[in-house]
């Protein structure tokens, strides 16, 4: 993997766009490596290379292909096995603030506005490794998280390990998931999932198949069931649906992003609210990112897209998390608090 590895490090140098991915279970880690410093967005949805999408707008960063050198090499993680960390020192204040934002949010969520409301912050930690160092760590500790390190001159750096997929499509077969409620991973336990858990599911898996509709027939779906990430657990469903029409793809995409395991519903009014009362830019996190078009494996023209979740934007040796629970009516500020610092221990063990 030294290949790529000097070859992320000399993009980086250069200023030039590029993605770096691990699909989740797979053994080969690949590049997208633009040979120049131009920053590309996307403007057809017929296009082919890497896409990352922010949370809100329209400014999509696109490392196009056609401009870009791809590499591809066996994925080798020995020696960065990660330890066990200890949780950080709670900062009193920002939890204060995000119980409070809770507390508002479940107000207006049993009012009727609103049947569920992600909410997110960030966390900063001090980086002391190097990004090559960093990156490998990811690799190493969450092989069923697709895995990425990408950098465009409108986005910064940003790496993650992602559990959530937004979709796949292949040989005309649309393929997502529906990810909600969340839990620590517990050897030898399994996990038993409290109603709050099992509506968030509900609400997401039903949203996901209505937006779907208008673009595909016999949609069909798995029953829940629990999904480990790393050092936490969610309840998950597959689903499937055939398109009926090759062309929708940016549609597809504008109905399910943001899905509500990100922003909530109903999805404008959510995101709305979001974006009034966070009180900080999400930038590119809970936006979506992956392979339009493309497929390097097979050498077949295949989308994969990721929502991007577990992530970190790295601004010189400090790196900015970022973290997110969900919300129904029976939420607790200070339970949804602590999801958001268990989560936060995906990207702190690779620090």
């Amino acid at each position: 993997m030294t290949d790529l590895f000097q070859k992320i490090k000399s993009q980086l140098e250069l200023g030039y766009p590029f993605a770096v991915f691990c699909k989740p279970g797979s053994n080969s880690v690949t590049g997208i490596f633009q040979n120049n410093t131009k920053a590309h967005f996307l403007t057809d949805y017929s296009q082919k290379g890497f896409v990352f999408a922010p949370f809100d707008g329209d400014k999509i960063c696109f490392v196009p292909e056609a401009e870009s050198d791809m590499l591809s090499v066996e994925l080798k993680t020995e020696g960065f096995v990660l330890c066990e960390i200890q949780q950080p020192e709670i900062d009193t204040n920002a939890k204060a603030a995000f119980e409070a934002l809770v507390s508002k949010s479940v107000d207006a969520i049993k009012s009727g506005s609103f049947e569920k409301l992600v909410l997110s912050r960030t966390e900063t930690v001090g980086m002391t490794d190097t990004i090559i160092t960093v990156y490998s760590k990811l690799l190493a500790a969450y092989p069923m998280g697709y895995r990425y390190c990408f950098f465009h001159p409108e986005s910064g750096l940003w790496m993650g390990a992602t559990p959530e997929q937004l979709l796949k499509v292949e040989n005309k077969t649309l393929h997502t998931v529906a990810l909600a409620g969340t839990q620590l991973y517990k050897e030898a336990e399994q996990a038993v999932w409290e109603n709050k858990e099992k509506e968030e599911q509900q609400f997401v898996t039903g949203y996901i198949v209505e937006s779907v509709q208008p673009y595909t027939s016999d949609i069909r779906k798995t029953e829940p069931y629990t999904f480990r990430a790393g050092n936490i657990v969610h309840i998950k469903t597959d689903i499937t649906a055939e398109l009926k029409d090759s062309g929708s793809l940016q549609g597809i995409i504008s109905a399910l992003h943001p899905t509500p395991a990100v922003c909530g519903l109903p999805k404008q009014e959510a995101k709305a609210f979001l974006l009034e009362n966070e009180g900080y830019d999400r930038q590119y996190y809970s936006g979506y990112l992956g392979e339009l078009n493309i497929d390097i494996d097979s050498g077949q023209h295949k989308t994969d897209l990721f929502v991007n979740l577990r992530s970190m934007k790295v601004v010189g040796d400090t790196a900015h998390l970022f973290v997110g629970c969900g919300l129904t009516k029976d939420s607790d500020p200070e339970k949804e608090f602590m999801e958001t610092v268990n989560k936060s221990m995906t990207m702190r063990r690779a620090l």
